[in-house]
């Protein structure tokens, strides 16, 4: 089951990474977990902005959860956390989006002060729409309905098939087609019919 576990927007320092502002949704953990797997992933998402260059992106896989990070040559940095089904690409296209957005916001004065005094509601409502990536990602939607189309005109030509019909039936009854090139077609058919192994 794709899930999308966890953003936040981070700056990087010389020496360490602060969190800005973040947004989980921590429903598919227990009650009592919840607590630490959130410190678990602020301190990730931290640990990872520290150790990214400027100008970067990263994925990385931490068990279950697939962690990445997009560090501007600017320093200002978001992490997301997710399962190992998530698409890539998409999640560093939200990436791109949420610090965007973010910087467009906020000035980079903003950045340096104080950590998590920046409320960025923006983060609830992407970690809401991006839980389906085929819905709020238009390339993986158009992918995904081009796949689908794929496997209807497979089924229509198999269904062809089943009912009987004959592609030679199909060509002598064909008012579309001239007369030579039916013609040439049985010739084709027949010249070809000495190479077929049964």
């Amino acid at each position: 089951m794709v899930k999308l576990y966890h953003i936040a927007v981070l700056y990087k320092h010389q020496s360490k990474s602060v969190c800005l502002c973040s947004a989980s949704d921590l429903t598919a953990f227990g009650f009592f977990q919840r607590n630490s797997v959130q410190e678990f992933m602020n301190f990730s998402s931290q640990i990872l902005v520290e150790r990214c260059q400027p100008a970067t992106r990263t994925s990385v896989k931490e068990q279950a959860y697939m962690c990445h990070v997009y560090v501007r040559a600017d320093r200002l940095s978001a992490a997301l956390i997710s399962d190992h089904e998530y698409p890539h690409r998409v999640a560093h296209t939200l990436l791109n989006k949420v610090l965007e957005e973010f910087s467009n916001k906020f000035a980079p004065t903003a950045w340096t002060g104080d950590p998590n005094s920046i409320a960025f509601p923006t983060l609830e409502r992407y970690l809401l729409d991006y839980q389906d990536p085929r819905q709020a990602d238009s390339l993986t939607k158009i992918q995904d309905e081009l796949d689908e189309t794929k496997i209807i005109l497979h089924n229509t030509l198999q269904a062809v098939l089943e009912r009987g019909e004959k592609l030679d039936d199909l060509v002598v009854k064909s008012e579309q087609l001239s007369l030579q090139s039916k013609t040439f077609y049985k010739t084709a058919r027949k010249t070809n019919s000495c190479c077929v192994i049964l």
